[in-house]
């Protein structure tokens, strides 16, 4: 299969657009005030997020009509109020935290003065610097009409928005996520942020109380509390649930030791405000009850699909509440032209996962392949300070399936010569292994989600512990922990009664 049709919408593309080939999009008017433009297409695509754009740009490049709806922004969630500007807020705490931190270092340094409202323009300077290349102008250079209105289903192969028909071979549904509300008393009356609103805060926040101890929750609990904020956390289970539970616990007391409150177990049951105060009142645990007052409320508390006003009845598209009901080819069940991409398909949240199934659909769509959602490990990682990364299998996962065949070989950060120099050693790496399969991995420490990336490859390919000894890693890295966590599955064996016997037999040879 030809690179491209692999290509995130992010990366470079080869070539220029066809002239001839270049589509202007219809000018916003009303309704009725000029006839219905009718087109036919190859593909539509719903949502210019990184699924929506990946798809969009890889069938435009193999020459196919392509028209791409966005009712919003281009580049979707991930671009203007995900990924981009969360990882770019983070940055800017990491920085006044090692300013903090530069007395281990021999460093003498005065407190960092926070300035919000370049923190702001750094935030948005990340995101215009990225979103040309997600630009409406850049797609329809790539020959897609771009149609920037709210899209819906005519019929099972027909798609309609206020001035444009089209009658396509294929629909790709990529519509993303937004934050899930809870239904929790008087929130609806009550000011609250969610990512769409957090990063374009007019004031910085005196105390801010989050509602949701996941990743976006906790990231933005250092964040914030870096930054020079009072922060309180809480979440109804346990913190970073989803991780492993060891190396959760490690980046937990390290965001606790920062300053951040985290209430774990605790529901927030009402919420109200009293003049510029929030109130946020919690279910007794163990007889206690908290009632949290800040000046700020962030809901994360999870992510919900978007197909408002879809008409996915129309188009005989089935769905539920967390997605499109698609196979794991991410087709529709029941309307075989259509396919749902990223956020819309109902599985893992996450842009690279997004990125990932336009890929499927391009190989199975184009080319016939027989690629599936499922075909390789998914990688995850919460971007706190330590990153905590996680791949396959948690142990528990594993223990639960595998039992006592599972074995856990590990290398903690506090024996890497890199760590040491940096002074920066909490961590580990721990590898999930049965029978000398790899199962999983959890990193946890400083760029854990680079680290990872090892274990990624060799369980893409299908390679085991042992390939993870068999490479030269630079010194000193970080990344030498993966190899010596590998190292450390045969330990017993190479320095065994056996081994020891072994040796000692062979150099009596010559």
């Amino acid at each position: 299969m030809p690179e491209t049709a692999d290509q995130n919408a992010r990366a470079p593309l080869a070539g220029s657009a066809d002239p001839a080939r270049t589509p202007t999009s219809p000018a916003p008017h009303s309704p009725g005030a000029a006839p219905m433009r009718e087109m036919k297409a190859d593909l539509v695509v719903i949502g210019a997020g990184s699924a929506g754009l990946s798809a969009a740009a890889g069938a435009a490049q193999f020459g196919l009509s392509v028209v791409l709806y966005e009712k919003g922004e281009m580049g979707g969630d991930c671009l203007n109020t995900g990924c981009v500007p969360s990882k770019a807020l983070l940055s800017a705490a990491k920085a006044a935290a090692q300013i903090r931190e530069a007395g281990k270092f021999g460093i003498e340094t005065t407190p960092p003065r926070v300035d919000w409202e370049k923190v702001k323009l750094h935030v948005r300077t990340a995101i215009a610097t990225i979103a040309p290349v997600d630009s409406q102008e850049r797609f329809e250079g790539l020959g897609c009409t771009v149609i920037r209105e709210h899209a819906k289903f005519a019929a099972p192969d027909t798609i309609i928005s206020p001035t444009t028909r089209v009658k396509a071979r294929r629909i790709v549904i990529a519509t993303g996520s937004r934050a899930f509300i809870p239904p929790i008393e008087g929130l609806a009356k009550t000011p609250y942020l969610t990512n769409e609103t957090l990063f374009d805060l007019p004031d910085f926040p005196e105390h801010l109380v989050i509602l949701g101890g996941g990743p976006i929750g906790m990231e933005m609990a250092q964040a914030f509390v870096r930054l020079g904020a009072k922060v309180t956390v809480i979440e109804m289970d346990k913190a970073l649930g989803r991780s492993d539970r060891t190396h959760a616990e490690i980046a937990i007391e390290t965001l606790r030791a920062e300053g951040v409150t985290i209430l774990e177990g605790y529901k927030a049951t009402k919420v109200e405000q009293e003049g510029q105060a929030l109130r946020i009142h919690t279910e007794p645990k163990n007889g206690e009850a908290w009632i949290v007052e800040g000046s700020h409320l962030l809901v994360a508390v999870g992510r919900q699909t978007v197909f408002d006003g879809m008409d996915l009845e129309k188009g005989d598209v089935d769905h539920d509440r967390k997605g499109i009901l698609v196979g794991d080819n991410l087709r529709s069940r029941s309307n075989r032209r259509v396919w749902a991409l990223g956020d819309a398909a109902g599985r893992e949240q996450f842009t690279h996962i997004a990125g990932w199934h336009a890929s499927v659909f391009a190989r199975r769509a184009f080319f016939k392949q027989r690629t599936t959602a499922h075909s390789l490990p998914v990688p995850a990682v919460t971007y706190t300070s330590p990153e905590i990364a996680q791949l396959g299998l948690t142990e528990a996962e594993a223990r639960k399936q595998h039992g006592d065949e599972i074995t856990t070989p590990s290398f903690r950060f506090e024996e890497s010569d890199r760590a040491i120099a940096e002074a920066d050693t909490e961590g580990e790496v721990k590898l999930i292994v049965r029978k000398g399969k790899l199962l999983g991995a959890s990193i946890v420490g400083k760029d854990a989600g680079d680290l990872i990336q090892l274990v990624s490859v060799a369980m893409s390919n299908g390679l085991g512990v042992k390939e993870l000894t068999n490479f030269i890693s630079p010194y000193p890295t970080r990344a030498e922990g993966v190899k010596r966590a590998a190292n450390a599955h045969y330990a017993d064996v190479v320095f065994g009664k056996s081994a020891k016997r072994l040796v000692g037999l062979l150099q009596r040879i010559p």
